[in-house]
């Protein structure tokens, strides 16, 4: 069987089978056989992290029923889910949660152990929803990691290599309304003497820029219930939907001007119903302290010339500190840069340590999934909890089952 490529056709998969179990005893069969196996989710990440030297297994067929529990405010779901189809459960249920990623598309278990997240200065990453984690471990037994087990906090964002996620606990709330509102042309002046007040204005705020030199191109701010945000910022409300990237058409992108919705159709920015196309982009994202956004935007500034000729749009968002191990949020609140480039490899390679060079002095993390051109020695500065988390990986899965290429390189 071809397994073929990752969602943007960034990496061509090397494994040599994958198989779709319809049933958990029978995946837990599959993992106890292999002698290297990984788990395949929505593929959404950019390169071989979820590649494996031997096979591939995905749960997508499984049934794993939601289960509610409205006494504890948590919910059971499946991992193999997309966040998509488990919000449209949820929401039925009467119930929510607290954040969402840009893409409904991709699937839990992925989105968790990347700490792939949504954004609010008070929200956490979609990690941080989880109170615990059923891993089919290496020899195809099934074991709970709850908060409060000394591992917890290594086993949530843990990149694959503990084991084949079937299940999680997160903490959901009762269902709510968004409203998402856009201005245009907030000027950098307003940004960086503002930047605080921009990003507290709402539940959930996104800067979108291409560094024009005076202003940047839209701000989404995503407010609960059905109040406006208070302020504009010297800006200019948009008066019909936008896409993120200007000049694309917003057809796809969840409903704007303020028009009140269901949370699964707001927090994200692009609506349910459309499937991304492949092949048309490459990720990069870095993490870093809150209290350096501005000083990193006035690098970033001062380096748009590289930039702006392989970008389709550069993304600022805010995102709350938890206390996972390999999470770019452990201990600190942070400031996202994501950038969205062309699918020009050789060239988005070539101004990755650029890029990394302008953002090193305030300390950056790079999202798991996505490009990034840091090494080993400097993952290893940036983490400092790897080598616990190093330790637990040799307990979990000392004959390495779950372990990769990418692994290999970076973390283990």
């Amino acid at each position: 069987m071809t397994i073929g490529t990752t969602w943007a056709g960034t990496h061509t998969f090397g494994a040599q089978r994958l198989h779709v179990p319809r049933t958990l005893e029978e995946a837990q069969e599959v993992v106890a056989r292999a002698p290297r196996i990984r788990a395949l989710g929505s593929r959404h990440s950019f390169h071989d992290l979820a590649d494996s030297p031997g096979d591939l297994i995905t749960l997508r067929e499984v049934e794993l029923p939601l289960e509610v529990d409205g006494a504890t405010g948590t919910a059971v779901v499946n991992g193999s889910q997309t966040y998509g189809a488990v919000a449209v459960e949820l929401d039925a249920a009467g119930y929510a949660l607290p954040a969402m990623a840009s893409l409904p598309h991709i699937a839990v278990a992925g989105a968790v152990a990347t700490a792939t997240h949504g954004s609010g200065n008070r929200t956490p990453c979609l990690a941080g929803a989880v109170g615990a984690v059923e891993l089919i471990g290496p020899d195809g037994e099934l074991r709970w990691l709850e908060r409060g087990d000394p591992d917890f906090p290594g086993a949530v964002v843990a990149l694959g290599a503990l084991g084949v996620v079937a299940r999680l606990r997160l903490q959901v709330e009762p269902t709510f309304q968004v409203r998402q509102d856009v201005v245009n042309g907030i000027t950098w002046a307003s940004v960086l003497d503002r930047f605080d007040d921009i990003t507290a204005a709402a539940h959930s705020v996104s800067i979108f820029t291409r560094w024009d030199a005076r202003a940047t191109d839209q701000v989404w701010f995503k407010s609960r219930g059905d109040a406006a945000p208070a302020d504009t910022f010297g800006g200019t409300p948009a008066t019909s939907d936008q896409h993120p990237i200007m000049g694309i058409d917003a057809v796809n992108a969840t409903a704007q001007r303020g028009v009140p919705g269901p949370w699964y159709d707001r927090l994200p920015h692009f609506r349910m119903g459309f499937t991304p196309s492949n092949g048309t982009e490459i990720q990069s994202e870095y993490l870093l302290p809150r209290e350096h956004a501005v000083a990193a935007i006035e690098s970033l500034r001062g380096i748009a010339d590289a930039l702006v000729p392989l970008l389709q749009v550069t993304e600022i968002r805010t995102v709350a500190a938890d206390d996972l191990w390999l999470s770019p949020a452990y201990e600190r609140d942070v400031v996202a840069f994501h950038f969205t480039w062309f699918r020009e490899p050789e060239a988005v390679r070539a101004v990755l340590p650029v890029l990394e060079r302008a953002l090193e002095p305030y300390d950056p993390r790079p999202h798991w999934g996505k490009w990034f051109a840091a090494d080993r020695e400097r993952i290893e500065a940036a983490y400092p909890r790897i080598a616990h988390f190093r330790e637990l990986v040799a307990r979990t899965d000392p004959d390495g089952v779950f372990r990769n290429a990418y692994l290999d390189r970076l973390v283990l």
